[in-house]
């Protein structure tokens, strides 16, 4: 894929690594960026479409699909940390409304938009989804199903012609971890290596030099593995909608 005169939606993009995707995807000569945003965003780039999209508001979600024409990538960006622990239900429930749900509800919702060939949807997640970071559970739980969610897309689509492609960033130096005192990376290089590897057809990314020291490792590991022959599943026996796989046993 080449992003030149494509039509990209990007969440979370006020910051971080959402305004670092958005500057990127103009550099590489985007047509239009829709850059969802939780609070009103000016952009001196006519490219850019601002959108009000809180990923946990359908309502918002509703009239964001209205005002796209057509989509060839969605990124979805949008994602919190609440350093909190196991015992606060609320907390989790809050992540899982952003980190999950949010990442389902509008990958959902723009669906349609993407149902064509060499169409992707982007889901920028964390090394946490790999392993647990003990300071930050609830953050690793949630980031983790947003990773299950992704791989059962990338197995349910690829029928579709849509890719799904995995961003496991280690640390990167946002509002999100500026209280960490740890070696993180920057967003703008961080946003670089990302749409490298979403234009290479790479299915898991890893952009930063602590995520990239696992590359390799993960790519040939006996989970990657197991992974590829689930996967392989959907093809050999598809899903009926609303119907039980049948290989599922209860």
């Amino acid at each position: 894929m080449n992003l030149k005169d494509k039509t990209i939606l990007v969440t979370g993009a006020n910051r971080g690594i959402g305004q670092a995707l958005v500057e990127e995807a103009l550099r590489r000569g985007a047509k239009r960026v829709y850059a969802g945003t939780r609070q009103p965003l000016a952009h001196s780039d006519r490219r850019v479409t601002p959108l009000m999209l809180d990923v946990t508001n359908a309502a918002q979600i509703r009239a964001a699909v209205e005002k796209v024409d057509a989509l060839d990538i969605l990124i979805n960006n949008a994602g919190i940390s609440l350093l909190n622990d196991l015992s606060d239900r609320a907390a989790l429930e809050r992540l899982l409304a952003v980190n999950l749900f949010g990442t389902y509800d509008v990958t959902q919702a723009f669906l349609p938009l993407l149902a064509r060939p060499r169409s992707a949807i982007v889901n920028i997640l964390s090394l946490a989804s790999l392993a647990a970071v003990p300071f930050d559970s609830l953050y690793s739980i949630s980031k983790a199903a947003a990773f299950s969610l992704s791989q059962s897309l990338r197995a349910l689509l690829a029928g579709r012609g849509v890719s799904v492609h995995i961003v496991l960033p280690g640390p990167i130096d946002t509002d999100m971890t500026r209280e960490l005192d740890i070696p993180k990376a920057f967003p703008e290089p961080t946003a670089r290596t990302i749409l490298d590897g979403v234009e290479r057809g790479d299915e898991e990314i890893f952009p930063d030099p602590m995520s990239e020291a696992i590359a390799e490792g993960w790519r040939s590991s006996a989970v990657k593995e197991l992974q590829r022959q689930f996967a392989a599943y959907v093809e050999q026996t598809p899903i009926k909608s609303g119907g039980a796989h049948p290989s599922v046993r209860r």
